[in-house]
């Protein structure tokens, strides 16, 4: 399968900045860019969940991308999400898009459809096919309704060009039977910040954080303590986010954890619709927390 050591550790979901007419913040991504570099970022995903990528145009995307390759100033690792409920849509894309560059694609299970466990297998096989660079599956049944089996994930590790899964399924036994059943160069990295540790202890490889967006030496120092075996010290990195990290889901990623970064000087709260920004009792949570926990 090759190496893949350099996709380990810390990916950051980025967000995408808005201005207050909804274009693209230039400066404020940027800004984000150096902040978590500078500060414990391993590799960066463009194009994820919480890039509001639903919402953003071909266009947009390809720019955002360029933007992201041309200020990427310490030659982090880029992964790029592109996924879809049809599969050839998904084709097409791949097609289009300048993947120079880019180490992996992530491509989430398919929405909408609900595709059968068999029809899941075939999709990500297609795709494996046909993508120039390395596929990331994306397991979030949270958003796409169906979840991709530990028994699917695995018959998918044995095809060359798939080369691990990002696992938000929320299930910890799920977590484990992939630990377990996995080969030793398919990653297993986290979809869900709050199950980190837990995924470190069984032989997970890392993260793709949305709290990292905005504290991202937690998370570096997650993963030096659990490469020391310290998984009670890697649990303490996270314990402060406990209650924060559900205000960050309460109306809808990304919206909290936007408005964070934007106390934090880094870009501003704007998301676009059907999201709101956060809502005056969130910010209200979100700011008792933050204060109660000493996290800024």
């Amino acid at each position: 399968m090759g190496d893949y050591s350099h996709l380990k550790g810390t990916g950051i979901a980025l967000v995408t900045p808005f201005n207050n007419d909804l274009s693209i913040d230039w400066e404020g991504l940027k800004r984000l860019l150096k902040f978590t570099a500078d500060n414990g970022a391993d590799y960066f995903v463009v194009m994820g969940t919480t890039a509001e990528s639903a919402t953003l145009s071909a266009k947009e995307k390809a720019e955002i991308l360029a933007f992201v390759k041309a200020n990427n100033d310490k030659k982090l690792p880029l992964v790029y999400g592109i996924g879809n409920y049809s599969t050839q849509e998904v084709l097409n894309t791949i097609d289009q898009t300048n993947l120079e560059g880019i180490d992996a694609i992530l491509s989430v299970c398919p929405y909408y459809n609900k595709p059968s466990q068999e029809g899941i297998t075939a999709h990500f096989k297609a795709i494996a096919e046909h993508s120039p660079v390395p596929v990331l599956l994306y397991n979030v049944p949270g958003r796409t309704v169906v979840n991709m089996s530990y028994k699917t994930t695995i018959a998918l590790s044995q095809h060359k060009n798939i080369i691990g899964i990002k696992e938000a399924a929320g299930d910890l036994q799920q977590i484990m039977r992939i630990a377990k059943y996995k080969t030793k160069d398919f990653l297993l990295i986290s979809g869900d910040d709050m199950f980190t540790p837990a995924l470190a202890a069984s032989g997970g490889d890392g993260v793709i954080s949305v709290l990292a967006n905005s504290f991202p030496t937690h998370f570096q120092r997650l993963f030096q303590k659990a490469s020391q075996n310290d998984f009670i010290g890697a649990s303490e990195e996270v314990y402060p986010f406990l209650e924060l990290n559900r205000f960050l889901y309460e109306e809808s990623n990304p919206v909290g954890i936007k408005y964070i970064l934007n106390k934090q000087g880094i870009c501003g709260t704007q998301v676009r619709l059907p999201l709101l920004q956060a809502s005056p009792a969130l910010q209200q949570k979100i700011d008792q927390e933050i204060t109660s926990a000493s996290l800024l």
